[in-house]
């Protein structure tokens, strides 16, 4: 796996070598980052269950101007570390082992605040709703941010948390990225 745009285009990602971690595909990495580029400068990225953190990282390659990532997973975690130092983002990325839900928790009491927050948990495990909702107040989001859920196409999910309101969703295969602004 590579990044496939910015200034970091081209570099590779180490491999998650079996570890569970499901990385979302070039071509809906791709999609994705059509649809949001002109969010991305300058933006402060939140990337939660990130797995090898492709999408964070794309996002900094993008011109982001940071990103934490979380997972619960110490081995997920452990490969997004190594996927920053490789390609010399460390001092723009916060890796964060936890849960998300928590995490979400712990970082309104810091008062930290983000652009743009991309939620792609395991599938059907109820955790899209469950982080949709922790995020809902809005405490962790800026005035006009974008919140991307990535799911199972077949999987549905609530057009409103709180604050968030879905305004676009598209399907690429198996996978359905769905769009929520406040």
């Amino acid at each position: 796996m590579r990044i496939i745009g910015g200034t970091r285009r081209g570099r590779k990602l180490v491999d998650w070598e079996g570890e569970g971690i499901r990385p979302v595909r070039d071509f809906v990495r791709s999609a994705l980052f059509s649809i949001i580029a002109d969010f991305v400068p300058d933006a402060a990225f939140l990337d939660l269950y990130c797995g090898t953190g492709s999408i964070g990282l794309e996002a900094l390659s993008r011109g982001a101007r940071s990103c934490t990532f979380v997972d619960r997973s110490h081995a997920a975690c452990s490969i997004v570390r190594q996927n920053l130092d490789a390609l010399d983002l460390l001092s723009a990325g916060e890796v964060i082992e936890s849960g998300v839900v928590e995490t979400i928790d712990h970082l309104k009491r810091r008062g930290r605040r983000f652009d743009i927050a991309f939620i792609d948990p395991p599938y059907h495990e109820g955790l899209v709703p469950r982080t949709l909702e922790a995020l809902a107040d809005g405490l962790i989001l800026t005035p006009d941010p974008v919140v991307i859920a990535a799911v199972d196409r077949k999987e549905e999910i609530e057009g409103l948390f709180g604050v968030l309101i879905r305004v676009d969703e598209r399907v690429y295969g198996d996978n359905r990225l769905i769009f929520y602004r406040r």
